[in-house]
């Protein structure tokens, strides 16, 4: 099912989790397909959070014989040990890891796109990794998921007191990030089973700006907790305290969510 949320937000909701996946790797095939078509690059922003998206696409790309060596995906985020070092390519909480088992390696060796269309941040590097986007000509497609505090990548929520601006916050680049308790808490939660000391403090991330830039914008609601922020993003004043609040004025952004993650949201149905 499909509503529409202000001018421009599509909200689609799906029975099952492993359907925001199937839907979330679908429109990942489907800009690629259109865009392969034209004979024109395909530029993603790509998360790690949610993943399950990726083994499909691999296998629809496979058994499709869809070529990707036109794709060039932007990875959003890493985590950092330091705020000058990003965690080890091997380390288990690496996105650089995840993303090769979930994905590189799961695609046909004669579909898949060199590893130098394969873009992560790295300190010291931001303003390459955003002039890299520009130059390619902006990115067709963002997809993510969203934090427990609103925030999109690891563009953390700004404090209640912070005097920055939503036109500022949505002016910010790249950077490295210290990752807020409530992030670092419920990442645990999800992927280190409850192991809060073990999760890294800081982070590189793409900023606002340059998702804010993207051509359409793709958020999977794929966790019941996500109710809870999801309804401040939708609902509320645009604010860089609901950071994912600023897509209220993007012109082409869809949600897709669980049933159960929907429930509630829209007091009038």
């Amino acid at each position: 099912m499909e509503r529409k949320v202000g001018e421009n937000i599509i909200f689609k909701t799906v029975p099952q989790e492993w359907d925001v996946y199937f839907d979330m790797a679908l429109s990942m095939l489907e800009e690629v397909m259109k865009n392969n078509a034209l004979g024109k690059n395909t530029v993603m922003i790509v998360p790690v959070g949610p993943t399950d998206q990726y083994p499909i696409f691999a296998r629809l790309v496979n058994q499709l014989g869809v070529s990707l060596k036109n794709v060039h995906f932007f990875n959003m985020d890493e985590y950092l040990i330091t705020p000058s070092q990003c965690i080890d390519e091997n380390h288990a909480m690496s996105f650089h890891r995840r993303m090769q088992e979930m994905f590189y390696s799961q695609v046909d060796p004669a579909l898949i796109m060199p590893e130098s269309q394969r873009h992560f941040p790295h300190p010291g590097k931001e303003k390459e990794y955003d002039n890299r986007i520009e130059s390619l000509g902006g990115v067709d497609l963002c997809l993510g998921g969203l934090g427990i505090n609103g925030h999109l990548a690891f563009n953390e929520a700004a404090e209640e007191d912070d005097p920055i601006t939503a036109e500022e916050f949505g002016n910010l680049g790249t950077r490295v990030l210290p990752i807020s308790r409530e992030t670092r808490t419920i990442n645990a939660y999800g992927y280190q089973r409850g192991d809060l000391r073990g999760m890294p403090e800081w982070c590189i991330t793409i900023g606002m700006k340059q998702i804010l830039a993207s051509r359409s914008i793709y958020v999977a609601l794929n966790r019941p907790w996500q109710h809870g922020i999801v309804k401040h993003v939708l609902f509320d004043k645009i604010q860089p305290q609901v950071p994912a609040s600023l897509l209220q004025k993007h012109p082409a952004v869809k949600f897709c969510a669980m049933d159960t993650i929907a429930e509630g949201l829209f007091a009038n149905e």
